[in-house]
């Protein structure tokens, strides 16, 4: 098969490795890609919302399946763009459609989505700039603290926690009348906030059939013990102590199925990935918010622990025979630390040298490349979340080992990464 896949960060990386480890590809081609996904695949200039160029390399190429990695390209519309295209129409694209999509594209329409089909969640209003005295109003008849998420796309940072009424009048109000996220928070979510302990779940889905991937907790705060100000993702480790077999099984029954059927019923075309926001409230799921496409840097993480071929997974997804993948996950646990430029998720310097690279990758530890770029035979830093390096081991402690060592080994100037990534599930349950 030849492979085009659409992305350039850690995600993208980590399909990249899988993909090329199946001996049904023949080639891989990675649009726009990264330093690391050029050391094993051919990158390739094209933009991800590019879609005529995109349509020209595909029949040019001789394209067999294309992946989408990040969730802008399908929100935008390339799977309908390509079922539009009688040269097109036959070549499977991993992903939903546009309106599939929304569910991670607009917060409103995904908590809509969950009250029309009893998928639990946390109680929630959505505001317009016209009804901001009424969400103000709401505010204050809320619990504290409270959670205010900008409506659209805003790349992982359009979620507030307030701790107070002032901060949350002020930030709601920022966010609908100064468009603190831009166009993201024309319209904001109001939601209750739900006390529990946070993970993500995985589903790949050919829209009638799905398997469910290894569950992943991550760390989006930029300080250590969850401080500071939230980021695309500093860290992710799995398993998760908590996401036993009963708790797995309640997500699969009160939200997998019916998210599936739900989907289904409403004509949507979701073939494709199924990020779960869960938090464990007492031993009960509850959706925070839905994404259509892996997690990065969970991703990462996920991954390795994925023993059968993932490049016949994402053909029986594209083709709707997923129904007779099996599905094989290794018992190993991973754990992945993100090093980030300093500054990061403000200002940062980029082109600076990262030194102390492996030259392959190994069993312990694995470095997948996200914002990254080779210049004159140096990888340089091109982006604010850098590398994200995967640990293996038979437990958490000796994968967070593993990955912490390599981590030591790599620098840059101003690198930065989290110490305590993984800690709170060491002491989980003590």
């Amino acid at each position: 098969m030849k492979i085009l896949l659409l992305g350039s960060g850690g995600r993208e990386h980590a399909f990249a490795w899988k993909i090329v480890n199946s001996n049904k590809c023949e080639k891989l081609y990675v649009a726009p890609g990264n330093a690391g996904t050029g050391q094993i695949a051919e990158n390739v200039n094209l933009g991800v919302n590019d879609f005529e160029s995109i349509r020209e390399f595909v029949l040019q190429k001789d394209i067999t399946m294309v992946v989408v990695g990040p969730e802008e390209p399908l929100v935008r519309g390339i799977v309908d763009y390509f079922a539009k295209d009688e040269s097109l129409r036959s070549i499977p694209v991993i992903g939903p459609d546009q309106k599939g999509a929304t569910l991670e594209g607009s917060k409103d329409f995904s908590k809509k989505f969950m009250t029309r089909h009893g998928i639990p969640t946390a109680a929630h209003d959505t505001f317009t700039p016209e009804t901001v005295d009424e969400g103000v109003e709401f505010i204050k008849k809320q619990t504290l603290p409270i959670v205010l998420k900008a409506d659209g796309l805003a790349a992982g940072k359009g979620v507030l926690i307030c701790q107070n009424y002032q901060e949350a009048e002020a930030e709601f109000r920022d966010m609908l009348l100064n468009q603190k996220f831009g166009e993201a928070s024309s319209k904001v979510v109001v939601e209750e906030f739900l006390q529990g302990i946070e993970l993500s779940v995985f589903v790949v889905t050919d829209g009638e059939n799905y398997k469910i991937l290894p569950a992943a907790k991550d760390y989006k705060r930029i300080g250590e013990r969850d401080t500071g100000l939230n980021t695309g993702g500093m860290g992710a480790v799995s398993p998760v102590p908590f996401a036993d077999d009963s708790f797995i099984s309640k997500v699969e029954h009160s939200i997998v199925q019916p998210t599936i059927q739900g989907l289904h019923e409403e004509g949507v075309n979701y073939k494709g990935f199924l990020f779960i926001g869960l938090m464990n409230v007492d031993g009960e799921p509850k959706v925070i918010e839905y994404n259509v496409r892996m997690g990065d840097p969970e991703t990462q993480a996920v991954l390795p622990r994925i023993k059968s071929d993932f490049l016949d997974m994402l053909y029986a997804v594209g083709t709707k025979t997923l129904s007779g993948y099996d599905l094989q996950i290794d018992n190993t646990a991973t754990t992945t630390i993100v090093m980030v430029a300093g500054g990061y998720p403000d200002g940062y310097e980029k082109g600076n040298e990262i030194t102390g690279l492996p030259q392959q990758q190994s069993e312990k530890a694995m470095v997948f490349h996200a914002g990254t770029k080779a210049e004159n035979d140096k990888v340089l830093t091109s982006g604010g979340r850098v590398l994200g390096i995967t640990g293996r081991g038979n437990s958490i402690e000796e994968a967070l080992k593993n990955a912490y060592k390599q981590v030591e080994a790599i620098s840059w100037k101003d690198v930065y990464y989290r110490k305590d990534i993984g800690q709170d599930i060491l002491n989980y349950g003590k």
